[in-house]
């Protein structure tokens, strides 16, 4: 049944073009939302089956792109764990009312009504069975529910305010009463991303904090890990640690440093010249299976008793720390020390692989500045912001989407 909503997804896109509307007076709407992805299609379409006239603009030549990319192709589109504490902003407080109001189970019921078959892959991440385009198409499809107008490949050039919102675009103007910002933040440049919505925060008065790419690849070299040569292309089960906040997932060595689930999410919480520790046996004690490896193989060199636990060429990375003796002839207070470094090896990034690999930004509008129910700016009467552009940042596994979809649909329920 989902393939048929994707067909009917492909008819639409058909339909959804670079309307040149400089011909015609400027068009009055009730709301515009700038930014097709998706925060902007849940906070168009909530609002449009409200009754309201909505307007969605995007610069880009097709809505949702990333949907269409997430997850392989197959969007992780929530996370059956989805809770406050796994969001990352300067106000631990502000993202709750908008989860708590629309949950995942919401969403999750949505797609079920479309039809879509999906299926939990990993620690509670839900993927389509079949192609992103299907959660696209569902939306769109609940834009046509509610009569809302989709404008693609139409560049804002200018916003202003005195009685209403008036947005100028190389292809006509609009206004409306109500103005959403929802393109993003700077993560995935080559797909468009630009500081638009900070930038247009800030001329109306809001604040932004710092951004920091987020589930990131980190950058390190040989001698920040504690190994001699490059050692690219090999992964293992690990807890990454940055301060209180640990993840046990898989890690990857690369060529330019570390990445995988586990240093993806703690990057979310490294800043610049910190450092993380990384548990690389965390269901093991690692002391006592050295110790006993000493007296049961004490012939055995340490790189033999590491390739137990270790792909071959970390084992052999990491028995360079130790002498190059027989295991009998090392001290327990060596392997004793080894294993400790083993369960905290101590790596000190040189920095991330940035905006241009990163999934998230880190940071955005500040929430002092927008109300935690509607998303609404404080102090500007009809501006709303959403989804990433908004300081909140949710862990690797569909948290981010689901955040899109709760602020999305707390602003369509309040323009």
């Amino acid at each position: 049944m989902s393939e048929a909503l994707v067909q009917a997804f492909d008819a639409q896109a058909s339909d959804v073009r670079a309307f040149d509307v400089r011909a015609f007076d400027v068009r009055a709407f009730d709301v515009i939302v700038i930014g097709a992805g998706a925060a902007g299609l849940m906070c168009a379409l909530t609002a449009g089956q409200r009754g309201r006239k909505v307007l969605l603009l995007d610069h880009a030549d097709k809505v949702g792109a990333k949907i269409l990319i997430s997850g392989g192709g197959r969007c992780n589109f929530t996370n059956l764990h989805c809770a406050p504490d796994r969001f990352i902003s300067s106000n631990p407080h502000f993202h709750k009312s908008a989860l708590d109001r629309y949950t995942q189970h919401d969403f999750i019921a949505l797609v079920e009504r479309h039809r879509i078959a999906y299926h939990e892959k990993t620690l509670g991440q839900l993927f389509c069975d079949d192609s992103a385009r299907a959660i696209v198409a569902m939306l769109m499809a609940e834009c046509a529910a509610g009569h809302v107008e989709v404008r693609i490949a139409q560049r804002v050039t200018d916003i202003s305010r005195v009685d209403q919102f008036r947005v100028d675009t190389d292809k006509g103007s609009f206004t409306a009463g109500s103005l959403v910002l929802a393109t993003g933040g700077l993560s995935i440049p080559k797909m468009g991303a630009t500081g638009f919505t900070y930038d247009i925060a800030k001329r109306f008065g809001l604040r932004v904090t710092e951004t920091l790419p987020g589930l990131v690849p980190l950058t390190a070299p040989p001698e920040a890990l504690g190994v001699a040569e490059v050692l690219s292309g090999i992964s293992l089960n690990a807890v990454a640690t940055c301060g209180p906040h640990s993840f046990h997932e898989a890690i990857l060595l690369t060529h330019r440093g570390l990445s995988g689930p586990a240093i993806l999410q703690i990057s979310s919480y490294w800043r610049q010249g910190g450092s993380i520790a990384l548990d690389l046996l965390p269901e093991q004690d690692a002391e006592a299976f050295l110790k006993e490896r000493k007296r049961g193989r004490p012939k055995a060199e340490p790189k033999t008793i590491l390739g137990e636990l270790f792909p071959a060429r970390l084992a052999q990375a990491l028995a360079k720390s130790l002498p190059n003796e027989p295991m009998a002839n090392l001290p327990d207070r060596t392997l004793a020390a080894f294993a400790a470094r083993l369960k905290r090896w101590e790596v000190t990034p040189t920095g991330s692989e940035g905006y241009a690999k990163a999934e998230v930004t880190v940071g955005g509008i500040d929430t002092r500045d927008l109300s935690s129910k509607t998303m609404a700016a404080r102090n500007v009467p009809g501006l709303y912001a959403i989804g990433e552009a908004v300081d909140v940042t949710g862990w690797l596994g569909g948290y981010n989407f689901q955040w899109a979809w709760s602020s999305g649909w707390a602003a369509g329920e309040a323009v």
